[in-house]
């Protein structure tokens, strides 16, 4: 692996590890603003939230950018490490949102099913892949964390994706970001990393 892949790796572990971690990582006033980018001053980013507001985000001395690549659902093999966020469906199991395939030195990140914020009711579960079916209606994985199982279904369409590097000049007016950030007591917001979209490929998390 190059310099640059390694970099791109370890970038986007950081990353993921706030995106995926849904308790312990952070206190409880973090914020993840999805939205797109309207400027990058400095390290300031201002991004208008897929809400409709407008938030700024003050980006620490460390901060680092990355992205994800498309991946497609034969990429999902038994044994590999995911992180799915899903909602329950009508039938009493749990429907994917979207899948990130974590690579083999990040096995055991954040494992757990733990509340999220992509939609309401949403959860979002790390945990490795016992087996995937497929079916007429997509794709069914049955994934183990803490001595549990879960069986979630991944339906046609679901984006799916892998770890990429990305530079700062990915950053710009229009472009589509996930910021993990902390909210202080004043309201201010800061970071140490942003998730930008790139070659058409947007974070789905």
């Amino acid at each position: 692996m190059s310099s640059i892949s390694r970099t791109g790796f370890t970038i986007l572990s950081g990353a993921l590890i706030a995106v995926t971690l849904g308790v312990s990582a952070f206190a409880a006033d973090t914020v993840r603003v999805r939205g797109t980018v309207e400027s990058l001053q400095g390290k300031t980013l201002s991004v208008k939230t897929r809400e409709g507001t407008n938030a700024k985000i003050t980006l620490k001395d460390d901060w680092k950018v990355s992205s994800v690549a498309k991946a497609s659902i034969d990429d999902i093999k038994p044994g590999d490490f995911v992180g799915i966020a899903s909602l329950p469906t009508a039938d009493g199991g749990d429907g994917a949102l979207e899948v990130l395939i974590f690579p083999a030195a990040m096995k055991g990140t954040g494992e757990g099913s733990y509340a999220w914020d992509l939609k309401p009711n949403s959860s979002m579960t790390n945990a490795t892949v016992a087996d995937a079916v497929k079916s007429v209606d997509g794709h069914t994985v049955t994934v183990t964390y803490n001595g549990q199982e879960k069986k979630i279904s991944i339906p046609e369409g679901t984006p799916i994706v892998t770890f990429a590097s990305a530079v700062e000049a990915d950053i710009k007016a229009g472009a589509t970001v996930f910021v993990p950030s902390e909210k202080a007591a004043d309201g201010s917001m800061s970071s140490g990393r942003v998730v930008v979209g790139t070659n058409g490929v947007v974070p789905p998390m």
